[in-house]
């Protein structure tokens, strides 16, 4: 069984909506390549962001579910996302579609801005590491 720590330097503020860092203790690693905000058969519904972000963190938890892990073994999380006034108009809202994916669990993460994404009309990408408890694998 893994156990996670999350890391905290002494006197720094505790981060809000992510971790500076975890430490991980074993276990199976599941690397999540960058999910959009498409469906199964590679559809946009929407082309606004908080629709875009909800189905790309579903889609991230599929592919961990896949490998028979969950929301709360995510330790690393990457966005990439090509509207940064749409983001920060929006963050109230994707913080309520992360908590309803994610709970109250925070990984490190990274925000990037970039000029475009490949699959259009996405506005936003997800990638993410997992660590998993050891058995299973084949």
């Amino acid at each position: 069984m893994s156990s996670t720590r999350h890391l905290l330097p002494a006197g720094w503020a505790p981060p809000i909506g992510y971790a500076n860092g975890i430490e991980v203790n074993a276990g199976r690693i599941v690397f999540i390549a960058g999910q959009v905000g498409w469906d199964a058969q590679q559809i946009f519904h929407s082309d606004q962001l908080a629709p875009q972000f909800d189905q790309a963190l579903a889609n991230v938890l599929a592919v961990l579910a896949e490998a028979g892990g969950e929301a709360r073994h995510i330790c690393r999380m990457t966005a990439y996302c090509c509207d940064k006034p749409a983001y920060l108009a929006a963050r109230r809202e994707l913080g309520a579609i992360w908590r309803r994916h994610m709970g109250e669990h925070y990984p490190a993460m990274s925000m990037i801005f970039v000029s475009d994404l490949l699959d259009s009309p996405g506005k936003i990408e997800l990638e993410a590491t997992a660590v998993l408890p050891t058995p299973r694998l084949g």
